[in-house]
């Protein structure tokens, strides 16, 4: 916390503002929109999850439709697919960025519609631990064959690619502020929208899809999916923070990096060139066995003896038992990843000895 939050909740409780509505919300809206720029207009909702659901909404996923996913990601990237009933499928990663790979996302396109005489309704593109995905490469195979691309940039707010905000690319952005992202609203997430009638549509359906009526009026499905007035007062005082937190991360990683560089089997991610600015949200590490001695799960143990906790990466989604029957293209890169990556401590209130803690402990199983 910056130390304003705190304001913005106390102005909440002394006009009476608790509801999912009210000044917080209106100013975290118009927050995120100066933020992001070009022109968007940013609805505030109760998770990212919920903006990834609204999102395959307003570009028409219905029950049945095929909806391309990034197989390297969250389960809430792909699981609101399955609420609309829609059917995802799953494309793997290039080595570079670790997202969705563009050359592989044609051939799925092109075999989807040889098998099922249709094209996929939707692309689900994800700028996967801050990293910005080659998402101009993305959206352009996808113009090809008429699909809009849904960006998820859950894990990537401040993120850019040539200068311009991850979220911003395709036809909507996906925001989260969950407890664990760079800036957080406890739990909370945000619609990206390219105009002000869409951003009108999507307060629509996350309001209960409720009619301008006095009465309560109802003639399509809505969803009570909107920010209270509370959790986006905590937005508002985190967004007076979020660059110094971005900072922050990136110092971290610049410690990490120079830390772990020389240790033989250790690659710490990094941007594959200057066009791609990560917020460094986590940083995060290949261990190479036949390199190292030791592998990942080694390793994780050896930091979780010492009080310090490291995650292994996403599971690929096309592992995953609850996926195993969806179709699949892929060249293995997420797999390998998931095998040998570990995300390691990242926090903004990380101290400069706290993470030489780390990269010591590291160093020990050598």
């Amino acid at each position: 916390m910056g130390g304003h939050e705190q304001d913005f909740i106390q102005k909440a409780f002394d006009t009476n503002w608790i509801v999912p509505l009210g000044p917080n919300v209106d100013g975290f809206e118009e927050d995120l929109s100066a933020y992001v720029g070009e022109n968007r207009h940013v609805v505030a909702l109760t998770s990212g999850t919920a903006a990834l659901h609204l999102g395959l909404m307003m570009l028409g996923v219905k029950a049945h439709d095929e909806v391309i996913c990034q197989s390297f990601t969250f389960a809430a990237s792909a699981f609101p697919i399955v609420y609309l009933g829609g059917k995802p499928v799953f494309v793997d990663s290039e080595k570079d960025t670790w997202n969705m790979d563009p050359v592989i996302l044609r051939e799925a396109i092109l075999d989807r519609f040889k098998k099922t005489g249709k094209y996929p309704k939707a692309v689900i593109a994800v700028h996967l631990y801050g990293m910005p995905a080659k998402i101009n490469e993305i959206i352009e195979v996808a113009s090809q064959y008429g699909i809009p691309v849904l960006e998820d940039a859950a894990e990537a707010l401040g993120a850019t690619l040539n200068g311009q905000q991850c979220g911003t690319f395709g036809r909507l952005g996906v925001l989260s502020f969950n407890g664990n992202k760079i800036i957080t609203t406890s739990g909370g997430g945000a619609l990206i929208c390219r105009t002000k009638e869409e951003s009108i549509k999507a307060m629509y359906y996350a309001t209960q899809a409720r009619e301008s009526e006095l009465h309560y009026q109802h003639t399509e499905i809505g969803y009570n999916y909107r920010l209270s007035n509370i959790c986006a007062g905590i937005g508002r005082g985190q967004m007076m923070v979020l660059n110094e937190h971005m900072a922050r991360r990136r110092e971290i990683f610049s410690l990490y990096y120079n830390g772990l560089s020389g240790l033989k089997g250790i690659t710490v991610k990094d941007k594959p060139s200057e066009e791609y600015q990560p917020n460094c949200w986590l940083t995060c590490i290949l261990v190479n066995p036949e390199e190292t001695g030791f592998d990942r799960e080694d390793l994780r143990l050896k930091l979780e003896a010492n009080n310090i906790e490291s995650r292994p990466f996403w599971k690929p989604m096309h592992l995953q038992p609850v996926f195993e029957a969806a179709p699949y293209y892929g060249n293995g890169i997420s797999g390998h990843l998931f095998d040998e990556g570990l995300c390691l401590p990242s926090g903004s209130m990380l101290t400069n000895s706290e993470v030489e803690k780390v990269i010591n402990t590291i160093k020990t199983l050598y």
